[in-house]
């Protein structure tokens, strides 16, 4: 592994680790109540914070793979949520979250920032990192 792969590896590490802290902050210490879907979001974070760690110490690439497949998942289940809060036309597909309906927003800075907004860039951004990564093992 090169430096550059090492590069990669701690900033997807890093994204991954500042998301979890993130969602942390805004469960524990804000007392925001998560709904359903970003129970599922942080069930295809989490992960990607410990083996991105592993991977990390490891010094393995190969694990671009896995973090490729659950940021890609994670991300497509950040922009159904981001698009039922957002989309009128989407809000009625919104599934019934128990306590906390998946349609409203805890945080919504200038007017389009919102939890699964951030949760979205961070998805996309581990993936962009990992397809980089298995583009530069094949080199």
């Amino acid at each position: 592994m090169n430096k550059k792969q090492e590069n990669w590896l701690l900033a997807m590490w890093s994204v991954a680790l500042i998301a979890t802290l993130g969602s942390l902050y805004f469960s524990e210490i804000k007392g925001y109540v998560p709904c359903t879907m970003c129970w599922y979001q942080r069930i295809f974070m989490y992960p990607i914070v410990l083996i991105g760690l592993l991977a990390l110490i490891q010094k393995n690439v190969t694990i671009a793979w896995t973090t490729a497949s659950l940021s890609f998942i994670g991300g497509c289940i950040s922009l159904y949520h981001y698009g039922i809060q957002k989309l009128t036309f989407l809000q009625d597909s919104a599934p019934v979250c128990g306590g906390v309906s998946c349609t409203g927003a805890y945080v919504n800075y200038f007017g389009f920032i919102t939890i699964p907004f951030l949760a979205l860039v961070a998805f996309a951004f581990i993936f962009i990192a990992s397809l980089v990564l298995l583009k530069q093992t094949k080199e």
